[in-house]
């Protein structure tokens, strides 16, 4: 009675049948029904946490699909199994986009970096870190690390918050 009004039914099974329809992921499953969902009823069937599809309910459904899980124990418990499913369809249906746009972060000028930098040279040189006539690579190194990670202008404001105080820390009251 469920499936009377649909026109594509998907059974989702783990089960290995010997005479059965088209198996497919649940991944091109998804897509089938990414494709088929705007103009036709389609549907998803699971057995039981016990025992799965039937053959009978199995004979019912247009093609099968499965999860593609560890050859030696392929069972999921139902809510696992509708859970991928649902999964696989959203991202279908969505092209795996998030629901929300970060919006990305300002990232540092390189007039700003080169100011952090030189802040940085002079603290590491007023606590001692880098002898400023022997500097070796250090500060080269420095640069290197700093300069993969793609400093957005709030974090070299913050670094550069660190850096002062590390020179001239704030006295505090006990808290």
């Amino acid at each position: 009675e469920a499936l009377a009004d649909c026109q594509f039914v998907i059974g989702v099974s783990g089960k290995e049948r010997s005479l059965s329809q088209q198996v497919m992921t649940v991944r091109e499953a998804a897509q089938v029904v990414n494709t088929t969902a705007g103009h036709s009823q389609v549907a998803l069937v699971f057995g039981t946490e016990m025992s799965g599809l039937s053959n009978a309910e199995a004979d019912l459904c247009h093609v099968l699909a499965t999860i593609p899980a560890n050859p030696e124990y392929t069972s999921l418990n139902l809510a696992q199994a509708v859970q991928i499913m649902s999964y696989e369809v959203r991202m279908a249906m969505t092209s795996g986009e998030l629901h929300y746009q970060e919006k990305p972060a300002e990232l540092a000028t390189q007039d700003e970096l080169e100011r952090f930098y030189e802040h940085m040279r002079e603290v590491l040189e007023h606590i001692g870190y880098i002898n400023p006539r022997a500097p070796k690579k250090l500060f080269e190194r420095l640069r290197r690390l700093y300069g993969r990670t793609r400093l957005e202008k709030e974090e070299v404001n913050l670094l550069r918050g660190i850096l002062t105080l590390s020179v001239n820390p704030k006295k505090h009251d006990k808290y």
